[in-house]
């Protein structure tokens, strides 16, 4: 019972710093200002995303004097969040470069790795396969993929943090439903420090996310879910399509806009929640409808994958499937004069 109580004070904590976060955010003016790329139309408190950061970093080490996660994973996680969130807290704050940004990313992805063990070999239809090193540089890219995406996806009020609490709450449901109760705990604790930020960051927000918060949230799952691999190697299948929304969207909107010769790097709203978003006239219905699709379609494909009722890559295709469908309806990286 006494973790439950974690998981209480764990949101608890989150929802006061957010709340002094807010505070001072005011006091001194720090505030995301509307402009041609926002899709917020009022001056808004930012910074908001450093609860998390805090709230989850004290859990995590509240779970390794408790012994509830192994050294080298609570590193990893801890190491590598830390640093992308101090790179975040910097951007927001002033500006870095691109190139000393992604550097930093990629330090972060090769300490996660380093800690983990690599990436653990991948089950594709009943065989085990290990990439050994290339699978390690993939898993590299993939990680600072995860955190920029997140960041990417960080647009209208809410729905980064929908995403992140819909996609813990569910993968510790499948942990729990296959018999692996003590990995429950850090996803759990994640959704706690996430949910005490929603309460602050649901439509209409009072104070936004920011690059520390969103960059540190898509680090930590993208941690996360390569550690569940060595667990089963269906688990890491399973966080593929429980994050399926914002992979989606975020790889689609990427590879149209490079066909096209766009500058990525470049702030833009061509995103499908955003075009969404602005269709609809509010953030709201877009961060409840990507809320239901996590709940009602991803959870039951993934729980699917992880019962052993079909391969893994499998459920991934058939969970992306009607995905890409929306963000074709959406115009995920179509032009945004379109």
């Amino acid at each position: 019972m006494s973790e439950w109580w974690w998981v209480v004070s764990a949101f608890l904590l989150s929802l006061t710093l957010t709340a002094a976060l807010r505070r001072y955010a005011l006091s001194q003016s720090l505030m995301d200002v509307p402009n041609a790329r926002s899709s917020h139309s009022v001056p808004t408190p930012r910074g908001g995303g450093v609860s998390i950061v805090v709230t989850f970093l004290l859990a995590l080490v509240l779970l390794g004097i408790q012994q509830k996660l192994p050294v080298p994973g609570l590193i990893a996680v801890a190491g590598s969040g830390a640093l992308v969130a101090v790179i975040g807290f910097m951007d927001d704050h002033g500006h870095i470069a691109a190139r000393w940004r992604l550097l930093g990313h990629f330090a972060a992805a090769v300490w996660a790795l380093f800690w983990l063990g690599g990436l653990a070999p991948l089950e594709v239809f009943g065989q085990h396969i290990n990439l050994s090193f290339v699978g390690n540089v993939l898993a590299a890219f993939y990680l600072v993929w995860m955190l920029n995406l997140y960041n990417f996806m960080d647009g209208i009020d809410g729905i980064a943090s929908i995403e992140a609490l819909s996609v813990c709450c569910g993968v510790s449901l499948i942990y729990m439903v296959c018999g692996f109760p003590e990995l429950i705990w850090m996803p759990m604790l994640m959704a706690a420090a996430v949910a005490g930020f929603l309460v602050w960051n649901f439509p209409p927000a009072k104070i936004f996310m920011g690059d520390a918060g969103s960059g540190f949230l898509g680090v930590v799952l993208g941690v996360a879910s390569l550690q569940a691999g060595w667990a089963s190697p269906r688990f890491f299948w399973v966080w593929l399509i429980l994050l399926g929304v914002f992979i989606v969207d975020a790889t689609f909107t990427l590879i149209r806009r490079l066909f096209r010769g766009d500058k990525v790097y470049e702030a833009h709203r061509s995103h499908a929640y955003q075009f969404a978003s602005r269709q609809y006239g509010q953030h709201l219905p877009v961060t409840l409808v990507v809320g239901l699709i996590n709940v009602l379609w991803l959870l039951p494909v993934a729980l699917w994958v992880a019962t052993s009722g079909i391969d893994g890559l499998s459920g991934v295709c058939i969970a992306y499937a009607p995905l890409l469908v929306l963000a074709v309806k959406y115009r995920a990286g179509a032009l945004e004069s379109n």
